[in-house]
């Protein structure tokens, strides 16, 4: 089974992003939940530590008031000591109980909660009796009471306290602990997620490159395989191009000189039959007649056939005679007037560009009658110094580009191409074709191009 390297980095990529996708929202929920727990901590601490400090002060304010009744003689106002005592024991009552129910949710120790109402209960219990003193015994007796009685239960009240408080501060150190060390278990777990991203990330990216590299090279060979297949079949091309070039010049030319000389052999035989019968032999003479008209028709007609395999006279006198009888004939054929223009000097020109000239000027002719309907051509050839331009356009119903090209405009292409021109075709419906072609000229030799310009 075909490994599919897309398939693996696809599946590679995916689980990256998944596990990132988990990673964040672990994280995002455990850092949450560790926020959460640090706010509900410092809220408990907060709390418990008001509320102490509020009974504290309550303890405070009762030892006052107490001493200042003692000190009061009046005993008109003792109901309103003892009311403001029992709205300080109501309110320290009130603030023991949500006392206990915030010990309770933070855990802490409920005898001590339990000893402090025992001391707070004795020590209300004690300042009761004080109300009914009279001033005599508020006199004689404040004093040691307040010093026996009375401070030994505050004092023992605010120890309870104190405790309370030292215990909080413990449990809220030991929840910091706990904080602390979950904390660390979050950012240990975050950077294992972080370093098997990473891990994932390295092998997903390392094959990703290694199959990219394997492709890469792989595509550079397929590349160079299609360069070399391509460079061979226009080297096979250009091998039949030529070799027909070649196979038509023979042809012609056996078809010129030896055809052609047995053919005007035969006419001389036919003409020396014709000499040689007698007077009255009417037949003979009708036969030997209808010969020689046979013969001229095919002698016009191998000189026709040797000129469009290759016209001699394009070795013989060149690029711009060859195609003025071209020309000529061409309209000859066809009854399609060709406006032809030469200008620049073709006298140079190696037989490569004057046959790749020759065929792409017949074979647009060609395509002219066969699918443009034109009444008019314009053939225009300029030769340069560098390059040979040939440009052809027709009055006919133009480009058809639903149309594929035909065998004849990819044999122009191949040849100029070949000689490494350039060739566009132009045109829009109803408003005629025009086909452009370039041809590069090689440069002379220094010697040569000195010896020009001097001639």
């Amino acid at each position: 089974m075909r490994f599919k390297a897309w398939l693996a980095a696809a599946f590679g990529l995916g689980g990256l992003l998944l596990l990132i996708l988990v990673s964040v929202l672990v994280a995002s929920r455990r850092a949450e939940e560790i926020y959460t727990q640090v706010v509900q901590l410092n809220t408990h601490h907060q709390e418990v530590e008001g509320k102490l400090r509020r009974l504290r002060s309550d303890v405070h304010l009762s030892g006052i008031f107490v001493r200042d009744y003692l000190l009061d003689q009046e005993r008109e106002r003792a109901p309103e000591y003892r009311e403001r005592l029992r709205e300080f024991r109501s309110t320290t009552l009130a603030t023991l109980d949500q006392l206990r129910a915030l010990e309770q949710r933070g855990a802490a120790g409920d005898d001590r909660i339990a000893s402090l109402q025992a001391q707070l209960d004795a020590y209300w219990e004690t300042l009761d009796p004080l109300f009914d003193w009279s001033p005599a015994e508020k006199l004689t007796q404040s004093a040691r009471f307040l010093r026996r009685e009375v401070l030994p239960r505050r004092e023992a009240v605010l120890a309870i306290a104190q405790e309370i408080e030292e215990l909080n501060n413990a449990n809220l150190t030991a929840q910091r602990a706990a904080v602390t060390r979950r904390h660390a278990i979050f950012r240990s777990d975050l950077h294992k997620l972080l370093w098997q991203s990473l891990l994932l990330g390295t092998v997903v990216a390392l094959v990703a490159v290694l199959r990219l590299r394997v492709l890469e090279r792989q595509s550079v060979e397929q590349q160079a395989i299609a360069e070399e297949a391509e460079r061979q079949m226009r080297r096979l091309s250009h091998q039949l191009v030529a070799t027909q070039e070649e196979e038509r010049k023979k042809l012609s030319r056996e078809l010129h000189d030896h055809v052609g000389q047995t053919l005007t052999a035969l006419r001389m035989e036919l003409g020396r039959i014709d000499r040689l019968r007698q007077p009255g032999e009417t037949p003979l003479a009708q036969a030997v007649g209808e010969s020689r008209t046979l013969v001229d028709d095919v002698v016009r007609t191998v000189r026709d056939l040797a000129l469009g395999l290759r016209p001699s006279m394009l070795d013989d006198f060149g690029l711009q005679p060859a195609l003025e009888w071209h020309v000529r004939d061409f309209s000859r054929r066809f009854g399609l007037p060709v406006e032809l223009t030469f200008s620049g000097s073709f006298g140079e020109l190696s037989d490569e560009h004057k046959t790749c000239t020759y065929r792409v000027v017949q074979e647009a002719l060609t395509n002219c009658v066969r699918h443009s309907a034109a009444s008019r051509i314009r053939l225009a050839i300029r030769g340069g110094f560098d390059a040979l331009e040939l440009s052809l356009s027709d009055d006919g119903k133009g480009l058809d580009t639903a149309r594929r090209p035909g065998l004849g405009l990819r044999g122009i292409e191949e040849r100029v191409r070949e000689l490494g021109g350039t060739l566009s075709i132009s045109g829009a419906a109803g408003e005629g074709t025009t086909l452009t072609v370039r041809l590069p000229l090689p440069h002379p030799a220094p010697e040569a191009a000195i010896a020009r310009t001097a001639g």
